[in-house]
């Protein structure tokens, strides 16, 4: 074997030296030393992020082990995205992994949440159905035990055993729809299987090929929280320890869009319009419209930002439908966007919790007058998460509005696009509910005036500048677009 095939996945090898690294600290530093692991793994993560996006990270496409693996400009960019997500998760948990109850248990937290990291690495870069389940696997089964964290209380198991189960189902669908895949094509690598549908494009579908998507969408589908696939998000985001449901919100469902842009575009565009244009455009329709209802009748926080996700995934879903360079790019920023935006909303009400233990949308009534900060930032993240200009929101749904719809005449797609845009209706309203209890109601202050921790604070400030630097700096999209342009979709396989 030729083990140069190893520098391939620089990125990759990087993040488990961070992981071991992590991982002999709280094994092996004395006691008095402990108190710093945080500190440690933040200070180390962020050297990590910095490196991503040095040349020597970039360095044109590559592959390994037989073309199973791949990584270029465009797979290294997403991973960077991600990598910026998880630096702001982990500086946001500081205060609640150093708390009394996790601080025995907080190297534990970061092993497992670099480890699911290093599996969203994987599932991004696979270009064999093998190494994506891998992957998969590595991403999901250390998130249960992640959602479990909170030992003592019921809704953090309840979360744990609805979603090993959802995660355990969703596999088996996804890999009974890879095994008629192989029977089909007699390959599970991306660009064969690619190679084996365009050969039969134009000749009459076969209903097992249907069948064949049908799964492997529906279980990439439960990954996304995509309707009717997303029964499970609600309670596991309420159950769920607030870290770790804003690393599944925005950092999970980061990887696994990316995931499905390359599987149904690389795999399966040979027989898109035959066969999966229908299936995603329902699952779009279906996706944003039910999240933005459910989301109007929530009152508890963590509820509500779970049904604006699900909301948010069909939104993404709109940079696959168009199949070009500029749904990709518009893919790519809105995750980026949504990563400052959902993560400044996240630490928010962490902040909140952490203080006071209130999570529900009553309790905001009159945040301005004790809390003016923290309203600030939270009306910022609504604002952006809402598509409000001059906020980074708006242009990340404008971009994946325009992508969708480039160089396109359908009239089913314009039909799309137009249901998605009068979804922005009602998600207005109830993301301002937020806005209005917090500026408006004059009622006397629920929550009393406090001094959230150091890491919370530096947290907000990076969340807060990415959502007014990406509305009004033009340059981030730019390079996106000039990169996917360049490589385009096709070398992504």
């Amino acid at each position: 074997m030729d083990y140069s095939q190893f520098l391939a996945m620089k990125q990759e090898i990087a993040l488990l030296v961070v992981f071991l690294l992590v991982f002999l600290y709280d094994l092996f530093m004395p006691k008095r030393a402990q108190r710093g692991l945080s500190g440690f793994t933040i200070a180390l993560f962020a050297i990590f992020t910095l490196g991503g996006f040095c040349p020597s990270f970039n360095g044109g496409m590559q592959s390994a082990f037989g073309g199973m693996y791949v990584t270029g400009p465009v797979m290294v960019t997403i991973k960077n995205i991600l990598n910026v997500g998880v630096l702001i998760v982990l500086i946001q948990a500081a205060k609640w992994a150093n708390s009394e109850h996790q601080v025995i248990r907080r190297g534990e937290f970061f092993g497992l949440l670099l480890l699911t990291l290093f599996g969203m690495y994987l599932m991004i870069s696979a270009r064999h159905f093998l190494l994506f389940v891998i992957g998969l696997e590595c991403a999901s089964l250390p998130l249960a035990a992640m959602v479990a964290f909170e030992k003592n209380r019921y809704e953090s198991h309840e979360a744990a055993i609805k979603y090993i189960l959802t995660a355990v189902f969703s596999s088996a669908v996804f890999m009974m729809g890879l095994s008629f895949v192989y029977g089909l094509t007699g390959s599970l690598y991306f660009d064969a299987v690619a190679a084996s549908l365009s050969a039969s494009a134009g000749a009459v579908v076969s209903p097992l090929l249907v069948v064949a998507l049908a799964f492997v969408i529906s279980g990439v589908g439960f990954k996304l929280s995509l309707v009717p696939f997303h029964l499970w998000t609600a309670d596991v985001y309420h159950g769920a320890p607030t870290s770790v449901t804003s690393y599944l919100s925005v950092i999970s469902k980061g990887a696994a869009a990316f995931a499905f842009l390359v599987i149904l575009t690389q795999v399966f565009g040979a027989v898109y319009s035959q066969v999966w244009e229908w299936m995603l455009y329902a699952l779009i329709v279906l996706t944003i419209t039910v999240g933005n209802l459910f989301a109007l009748r929530q009152t508890n926080m963590k509820r509500f930002l779970a049904f604006s996700s699900i909301s948010q995934a069909g939104y993404i879903m709109l940079g696959i439908v168009g199949d070009n360079a500029m749904g990709m790019a518009s893919l790519m920023f809105y995750i980026l966007v949504y990563v400052f935006s959902n993560l400044a909303a996240f630490g928010v009400i962490q902040a909140i919790e952490n203080q006071t233990g209130k999570l529900d949308r009553d309790d905001y009534r009159g945040l301005y007058k004790s809390n003016p900060h923290l309203s600030v930032v939270m009306m910022l993240a609504m604002f952006s998460l809402a598509g409000i200009p001059p906020f980074a929101g708006f242009f990340s749904k404008f971009f994946i509005f325009a992508g969708a719809l480039q160089g396109t005449e359908s009239i089913a797609l314009y039909v799309l696009v137009l249901i998605a845009l009068i979804n922005t209706i009602p998600s207005l309203f109830y993301y301002l509910l937020v806005v209005k209890a917090m500026f408006l109601s004059s009622d006397e202050p629920v929550i009393p005036a406090f001094r959230s921790a150091c890491s919370e604070r530096v947290g907000m400030w990076v969340t807060v500048a990415g959502i007014l630097l990406l509305g009004v700096v033009s340059c981030f999209y730019n390079e996106i677009l000039t990169m996917c342009q360049s490589y385009g979709l096709v070398s992504l396989v």
